[in-house]
């Protein structure tokens, strides 16, 4: 053929520069495109002849000493009418459009819209050049050069194989895309899972032998192996019936690169009313998880786009591992597009489904499984809970207390269970079941269930149950939070007597403990070896903790409650007793105790403690 010079279109000086800073983040986006490209042109050659014993394969050759990178594939290929028509005629009819769409502040991907996946490589090449050969009768090898995706030359090529060859000759600034492990890295990451066959082959150039004298012997060219970059099938788009536990297993620890198997796994597929294919698995999640995002990663067709894009998959889902693949969606779309996007809604709402439908099953046919995964789940089922209420309505029924004996319960059962024992409808908890333990005796002696709530994320989570549970009047008050319980019936005549000791007590513990804010309460309480318990009011309480966790300083003081026992020998005695010395240092000493079972005692705390430990051991000594 003549040669041939051009530019592109009277457009193509406006649009490179845009891709070129758009995508300065995105630069390796390049060899995504280039490689999806030639399997583009593979999968076109295999519908015009089905059946055909080529083997077919896109090559990614990395040639470090000339700078170079081909990518080759035994494709459709295209002749000259072809190129002129897919590569030179960039002056589309939506140009105008696409330089106002995207002048803004929007930085979504672009490549990929109107069909500019090729010119993704004038971001890192200063030359690229298009040696392809079409497989139809008669054609003839073609050669493309530019060296900034405006002005171009054509002309005849060297060719002589059906397929395309496109060679990027990498621009100084940009010579990391010349090198094996980079290149290598980008196809792991974007190519991994393509149903076309992708290899690596490197060019390097060998140093002389060490004993050659020099000048004597030149450098040779290795050319290594190809290197097979997907050898692992897509198992999301074999149908569960057909895929085994153990590739479950497998896919998971190969994709995510963990020798930890997950706790479960949800896989999705369906065709209509959209086409939506992958699997989440459930790992082991912690207490503390709210420093800890999963990674789900976003395939279109096979082709990787990105990780945990919050537009397509709910953000409580972000704790899970897995994979979701919408061939429907384009490889590159504005974030603002999938935001106000119908179809993307319906997605997500289909993965928060099926999600809650396999919690679901699990709670209502193999319960016992279930109750073994809640210790490491029930903090990302709260999550979702309280970020998405239809996720919420979906699963409420299938939430778990864990008790301190052992046993899991649902928020009903817990209810039942211990209807009449307490006042209302009432979750009694523990937050830190070592801490405390005396306070949690105290209600199992009295047969009460305590639950254990003690994640970072209860403290939201009880509030969130209180207002969404849809149970009247339910509360969650912790085993600190009042002794109402604990109490038994007095007379009337023991009322007067306890209100007329609880003024001289109240004087005492706010000298003793140099305390003023303290509130102090005379009742009897039905242990009588108990001397008293330090209480604190469950909304106050949380109200603190919420601006400790937020780090706000609220500046409130935090009051407590020290309800004394009428019926302790030791409180009769510290009414009886004339004031002193050791009346003073009983005082201090049993608030302190009272507050050792909800916290522990500060530095100077304990010293002081110790201290007036060992005088009223001397005390008693004498």
């Amino acid at each position: 053929m003549a040669l041939q010079q051009g530019n592109i279109s009277i457009h193509a000086q406006n649009i490179m520069p845009i891709i070129k800073r758009w995508l300065y983040s995105d630069k390796d986006i390049f060899i995504r495109e280039l490689v999806s490209n030639g399997c583009d042109a593979i999968t076109k050659q295999k519908m015009l002849t089905p059946g055909s014993e080529d083997e077919y394969k896109v090559t990614v050759t990395v040639d470090e000493k000339a700078g170079e990178i081909r990518f080759s594939d035994n494709g459709i290929g295209m002749t000259a009418d072809e190129v002129e028509k897919y590569i030179n005629q960039v002056a589309f009819s939506g140009a105008e459009e696409f330089l106002k769409n995207y002048e803004g502040d929007d930085k979504g991907g672009i490549i990929g819209h109107f069909g500019l996946g090729f010119y993704s490589a004038f971001m890192v090449a200063d030359q690229v050049t298009i040696e392809t050969l079409s497989g139809s009768e008669g054609a003839a090898a073609v050669r493309w050069v530019s060296e900034d995706g405006m002005a171009f030359t054509m002309s005849e090529g060297s060719r002589t194989t059906r397929g395309t060859d496109i060679i990027l000759h990498i621009s100084e600034e940009e010579k990391e895309f010349a090198d094996e492990f980079r290149v290598r890295q980008v196809l792991n990451r974007y190519c991994g899972f393509m149903n076309t066959p992708v290899y690596l082959e490197v060019v390097k150039e060998e140093a002389p032998k060490a004993e050659a004298a020099e000048g004597e012997e030149a450098p040779s060219i290795e050319v290594k192996e190809p290197e097979r970059i997907n050898p692992n099938a897509a198992l999301w788009l074999k149908a569960p019936k057909d895929c085994t536990e153990e590739e479950y297993k497998q896919f998971y620890r190969d994709v995510f690169h963990t020798y930890e198997d997950p706790l479960f796994y949800v896989h999705l597929n369906v065709d209509y009313p959209f086409n939506l294919k992958g699997i989440l698995y459930f790992p082991k999640l912690t207490n503390d998880f709210g420093t800890r995002e999963g990674e789900i990663k976003l395939f279109s067709g096979q082709v990787f786009v990105a990780d945990n894009i919050k537009e397509v998959i709910p953000e409580f889902l972000m704790l899970l591992k897995g994979v979701i693949d919408c061939p429907d969606l384009p490889l590159n779309v504005s974030r603002s597009f999938l935001q106000n996007d119908g179809y993307v809604k319906k997605l997500s709402a289909y993965i928060t489904r099926k999600v809650a439908d396999k919690l679901t099953g699990l709670f209502n046919t193999e319960r016992d499984k279930y109750e073994g995964y809640w210790e490491d789940i029930h903090p990302f089922v709260k999550y979702g809970c309280m970020r998405d209420n239809k996720f919420f309505d979906q699963v409420k029924d299938t939430l778990l207390y864990k008790t301190t004996g052992g046993a899991h319960v649902t928020l009903s059962e817990y209810l039942s269970k211990n209807e009449g024992k307490l006042d209302g409808k009432k979750v009694i908890y523990t937050s830190d079941p070592t801490r405390q333990s005396a306070s949690i005796a105290q209600y199992e002696a009295e047969g009460v269930d305590v639950v254990v709530m003690d994640a970072l994320i209860d403290l939201n989570f009880v509030s969130f149950m209180e207002y969404s549970a849809g149970v009247e009047g339910l509360s969650f008050a912790r085993v600190d939070a009042d002794a109402a319980t604990f109490q038994k019936e007095v007379s009337e005549d023991e009322k007067q007597q306890h209100q007329a000791d609880e003024k001289v007590l109240a004087d005492l513990f706010t000298a003793a403990t140099g305390n003023s804010d303290l509130t102090v309460q005379l009742t009897a309480l039905k242990d009588t070896s108990m001397p008293g318990m330090l209480v604190q009011d469950e909304q106050g309480r949380r109200f603190s903790e919420m601006g400790k966790i937020y780090g706000q300083d609220f500046k409130l003081p935090e009051r407590y409650t020290l309800v004394l026992n009428a019926d302790n020998a030791v409180v009769k005695s510290l009414i009886q007793q004339e004031a002193g010395e050791q009346r003073d240092l009983l005082a201090a000493q049993l608030y302190d105790l009272a507050r050792m079972s909800t916290r522990p005692l500060e530095k100077e705390e304990i010293t002081a403690f110790l201290s007036r430990s060992n005088k009223l051991l001397e005390m008693l000594c004498k």
